[in-house]
């Protein structure tokens, strides 16, 4: 298999880090921290994924959230698994505070949006760095920032 990232999470994120399984992203919005994991498989659906995968999926999903949680200023998490307009698998996470401007309501396909600087993402990149190597998270490539 030949992983292609779907073009629109390519226009729309940053890559932030890569694995053999995997692809880390974070949405170039800088109103909501939101990371996006894509598992490379050509399955729509979680429950198509081998037990291992859905084990390797979720490992990823809770350590980009611990990271997110202790990194980010937020009053609640968001974790899902939608895909109506990019149907090629992928797990939203995103820290949400009570003062966003789509609180207490989604996120999705909100008209807030506003890009990172640079210098911004290559922080955060940073810090997600740290944490891994904290965390003795090991097989993560991380990206260059374009």
């Amino acid at each position: 298999m030949t992983f292609q990232l779907d073009r629109r999470l390519e226009n729309d994120c940053y890559q932030l880090a890569e694995s053999e399984n995997s692809l880390w992203l974070l949405l170039n919005n800088s109103y909501f921290p939101w990371f996006v994991i894509v598992p490379k498989t050509e399955q729509t659906e979680l429950y198509l994924l081998a037990k291992e995968e859905q084990e390797q999926l979720q490992l990823e999903a809770n350590l980009i959230s611990e990271f997110v949680n202790s990194c980010f200023d937020c009053d609640k998490l968001n974790v899902a698994s939608i895909g109506n307009i990019v149907k090629q698998m992928h797990i939203h996470i995103i820290a949400r505070t009570e003062s966003d401007p789509c609180w207490p309501g989604v996120v999705w396909g909100t008209s807030f949006k506003q890009g990172y600087e640079i210098s911004d993402v290559l922080e955060i990149q940073t810090k997600l760095k740290h944490f891994c190597q904290h965390k003795n998270i090991n097989g993560f490539q991380f990206a260059p920032v374009q």
